[in-house]
């Protein structure tokens, strides 16, 4: 199996993150009755404007096999880091390429340019009965949960934050 490259990503690469990111959501049940967020998911020029998008590459290939935002407190998409933390949000991994290690390798690349950057923490929220496997690996990365970032962006969406400490040893 060949490895991954993680790398920002370049415009040549948001036609491939639109789709993947939208077929993800939509094969994990998560743009089921949702008015207009796959839409969202699918403006990566957007998203790449105001934080950084990652890409997960394939480096026989250079296929995109997954992506993830970065973002810091007060851009427009950061939802829910204060001071001191970064953000991810938005990781998604090509329906084909699950299992491969994509998503844990963008998660690691956002951590540790939080930790780059000099951030306290690194903040994300998930989808309240979202796959386990993602739970896991969130767990697996020290992501810890903190309810006191828990919101809902609308009716019956309902989401949970995690925080990661970096400041621990």
């Amino acid at each position: 199996m060949s490895g991954l490259l993680v790398r920002r990503a370049e415009p040549v690469d948001f036609p491939a993150v639109a789709r993947l990111t939208v077929a993800a959501y939509e094969a994990d049940g998560q743009l089921k009755g949702e008015h207009g967020y796959g839409a969202v998911l699918a403006d990566v020029s957007t998203r790449a404007a105001s934080g950084e998008v990652l890409v997960a590459v394939d480096e026989e290939t250079d296929a995109v096999l997954g992506s993830v935002t970065f973002v810091l407190p007060g851009t427009p998409f950061a939802e829910l880091s204060g001071p001191g933390e970064a953000e991810f949000r938005m990781l998604a991994v090509d329906p084909g390429a699950q299992g491969r290690g994509v998503g844990a390798a963008l998660a690691e690349a956002c951590v540790d340019r939080a930790a780059g950057l000099g951030c306290a923490a690194v903040v994300i929220c998930v989808r309240a009965g979202m796959a386990d496997s993602a739970h896991r690996l969130y767990q697996r990365l020290g992501f810890v949960r903190s309810p006191e970032k828990d919101w809902s962006p609308l009716a019956g969406v309902d989401l949970l934050g995690l925080r990661l400490d970096l400041t621990r040893g």
